[in-house]
């Protein structure tokens, strides 16, 4: 089915509405809050496991009406329908966008679409759950060392070599689920090509217990194959000089088929790089890189936490498509907050979104969602080819608190700009902590430490709605002159997200969530975001610049005055 062109949200009547609120709009919490003492109920919605408090964001009965009626003018339901049915809404790359099927649970009357449905000719659940099992079955064999290196012993190390969604989905996930790890198995991740990467990851390693995941769809991404080569050859010297194999091509080939396998579908080059085509594991057009961390591509989560940490990893998925397609659009959460988004970019020009995890597990998820967000919605064109007739995108980024607090709060709490922000954290520790001893003054002796992480958390998001006046600082004795500088404006925007604690599936839905907020905001903007084409040209040059760099001098020639100075000063610096 073709896609139908995007509707344009600034000749909408929502859009004209949302336009006049915002012309002269001057936010009030303080008074909100005053005014309606049941708005924090309101404004607070459950999304599978996850509380959700907008109570505190820049928004109104006034200001959320048009909101929702521009979410239904531009489609946002009918064409989350259209992805969930395989139309191809990548339209650019003319595929389809099924990254919610990976999670589909084996049969399942109530699923929609039914169980077994084919899009393109394929058999989806059934091709889904086929690799799965695949991987299961591989993951059980290197947690239980049934799977062994060429001299026989169990693996002890997992090396997943990838890079993008390759990388920045199983990191995240393996950071955030330590607790679940088992013991005496260790995942490393290498993504950049810069050489210091695969060094440092492969150092103190023993060759005799290290598996390599390859992890490259089309086998063919120049990152992963020449870090894949390099690990390659750190495997055969340190074999070699161990004496672990004999030092000829026969037992090197061998040794790449015990200690390397791949996730890709270009079987014929896995196979010319030596790993057995049986050890890989395959993924489809349908998935993006950024979205495909529930595929073969999280095979190195599958051997951390096991096929059934896996399974309620990915049974987290699955609940908030499930909150996304059933629920009506009032109290739908992703929709919620991609729609606030929208309010915030469009109208009160945010141009940064700050995600700020009270929880150290999370401490990659805000680069998890630079890619996700970022390259999804960082786009200038709508799917159809014309300009986009609003700004689009936001800058996300973060650091987990409470470190966050004392590097840049004070630019989000007092500074120009406004930064609506995430606050994440979860009710139960998976660590917990009481200080004994305390300080006898601040902390009290036997204080459960988690409780006074999260009273920061509270605290912050406080502070931002309601900041303090200039007679609240004089109150506390302050000098006046010091006064202005003590001010907090206060109606800074944040959204609290609270999970009860960081199991796989609380973690499969915070990334659901904020899937499903990029698609809402990219169907409001009428953008693909399933396609990146503003990751080639830079490929692209970078292979035409390498011969320069070696130094051909015709291909540095070629060069604009800038690189070329750039190239000359890099190669007489060059040892």
């Amino acid at each position: 089915m073709t896609e139908p062109a995007p509707i344009d949200p600034t000749a909408t009547a929502s859009w004209s509405t949302l336009a006049g609120i915002a012309d002269g709009f001057t936010p009030d919490l303080r008074a909100w809050f005053a005014e309606d003492p049941d708005r924090a109920s309101r404004y607070t919605f459950q999304a599978a496991d996850l509380t959700v408090d907008l109570s505190k964001n820049l928004l109104t009965e006034e200001i959320l009406a048009p909101l929702l009626q521009l979410a239904e003018e531009v489609g946002v339901a009918d064409r989350y329908r259209r992805m969930l049915a395989g139309d191809h809404i990548n339209v650019t790359e003319d595929r389809a966008v099924l990254h919610t099927a990976l999670r589909r649970p084996k049969g399942g009357a109530d699923l929609e679409p039914a169980a077994g449905y084919t899009v393109d000719g394929q058999d989806i659940d059934a091709d889904v759950h086929a690799v799965l099992d695949k991987v299961y079955a591989f993951a059980d064999k290197v947690r239980s060392g049934e799977w062994t290196g060429v001299t026989g012993k169990r693996m002890a190390t997992v090396v997943n070599i990838g890079i993008g969604g390759s990388d920045l989905g199983p990191v995240m996930i393996y950071e955030a689920l330590k607790p679940s790890l088992q013991a005496g198995l260790e995942v490393r991740f290498v993504s950049n090509i810069d050489p210091s990467d695969i060094y440092e990851k492969t150092a103190g390693l023993d060759p005799e217990t290290t598996l390599f995941i390859v992890a490259s769809k089309t086998f063919g991404t120049l990152e992963t194959l020449t870090n894949a080569r390099l690990a390659r050859q750190w495997l055969w010297e340190n074999l070699v000089r161990s004496g672990g194999i004999a030092d000829t091509d026969d037992a090197r080939t061998g040794a790449v088929a015990k200690h390397f396998v791949a996730v890709s579908t270009a079987l014929e080059k896995v196979a010319a790089f030596g790993i057995d085509p049986e050890n890989a594991f395959g993924f489809w057009d349908w998935v993006g890189g950024r979205y495909s961390v529930d595929s073969a591509i999280g095979t190195s989560i599958a051997i951390a936490i096991g096929p059934d940490g896996f399974r309620e990893l990915l049974a987290g998925f699955h609940a908030l498509d499930e909150h996304m397609r059933t629920t009506p659009l009032a109290s739908n959460v992703p929709v919620l907050m991609g729609m606030l988004n929208v309010w915030y970019t469009d109208f009160l020009d945010a141009q940064t979104h700050a995600v700020l995890p009270y929880a150290q597990y999370l401490n990659r998820f805000p680069a998890y969602l630079q890619q996700l967000t970022m390259e999804s919605n960082g786009k200038s064109v709508r799917w159809d080819g014309s300009p986009v007739t609003t700004d689009t995108g936001e800058v996300f980024w973060g650091e987990p608190g409470t470190n966050g607090q004392h590097a840049f709060y004070q630019l989000i709490h007092q500074g120009t700009r406004l930064i609506p922000a995430d606050f994440i954290a979860v009710a139960n520790p998976a660590r917990p902590l009481k200080d004994e001893t305390g300080d006898g003054a601040s902390v009290a002796p036997g204080s459960d430490v988690h409780s006074l992480f999260l009273a920061n958390f509270f605290a912050q998001t406080k502070a931002l709605a309601f900041g303090k006046t200039a007679d609240e600082v004089r109150a506390e004795g302050t000098k006046e002159s010091v006064v202005p500088a003590r001010v907090f404006s206060g109606n800074r925007p944040t959204t609290s997200i609270l999970a009860p604690a960081l199991t796989p599936s609380v973690v499969g839905q915070l990334v659901a969530l904020y899937e499903h907020i990029v698609f809402v905001e990219g169907t409001v903007w009428g953008i693909d975001s399933f396609d990146q084409w503003g990751v080639e040209l830079g490929k692209q040059l970078a292979q035409q610049i390498t011969p320069a760099v070696d130094g051909d001098a015709d291909a540095l020639a070629a060069q604009d005055s800038s690189t070329q100075a750039l190239i000359a000063k890099y190669l007489e610096l060059r040892d």
